[in-house]
């Protein structure tokens, strides 16, 4: 599992930001680090849809430090940016639809009782300049929610 300290797999993947373009977290570093990747289960869903939406609420700090924050799910880019359009989201989200970064960041999970497998654990994971992991937070219970101060705190330990 990607955990601080380690490099950040690097990923090329589609973005949803209101159009469709590819995103590549290398070469984003250099303009937008720290750069959040907040990973989440599935689109629509209570509990992803108010992390979100709380990342979002505090986008204004994450602004005024000087980070860039992104969602990112298993969810297609036109599902993503229809949940970015309904929820008011300002800031992207990337697609792993074919779960690459979940693979590449070891953090899939399943809802055998769902019968949903291979969606990425709530994880959120703060990427430096260098590419580093400053922050990492995975968690095993899809109900529960990041530390939002914890976050805000590892952005800021990089200002």
């Amino acid at each position: 599992m990607a955990a601080t300290g380690d490099a950040a797999p690097d990923f090329t993947a589609p973005l949803a930001n209101g159009d469709i373009e590819e995103f590549t977290l290398s070469e984003r570093l250099d303009d937008e680090a720290p750069v959040v990747l907040a990973f989440f289960p599935g689109a629509f869903t209570s509990v992803c849809t108010e992390e979100m939406c709380t990342f979002q609420d505090r986008l204004a700090a994450f602004d005024d430090l000087d980070a860039t924050v992104y969602g990112v799910s298993r969810d297609s880019p036109f599902t993503l940016n229809e949940f970015r359009a309904q929820n008011d989201l300002e800031f992207g989200l990337i697609s792993d639809l074919n779960k690459e970064l979940i693979e590449d960041y070891d953090i899939e999970m399943d809802f055998d009782d769902l019968g949903v497998y291979g969606v990425a654990k709530r994880s959120v994971f703060v990427v430096d300049g260098d590419g580093e992991i400053a922050y990492s937070w995975v968690s095993d219970d899809p109900g529960v929610e990041p530390e939002y101060d914890e976050v805000e705190a590892a952005v800021e330990e990089l200002a």
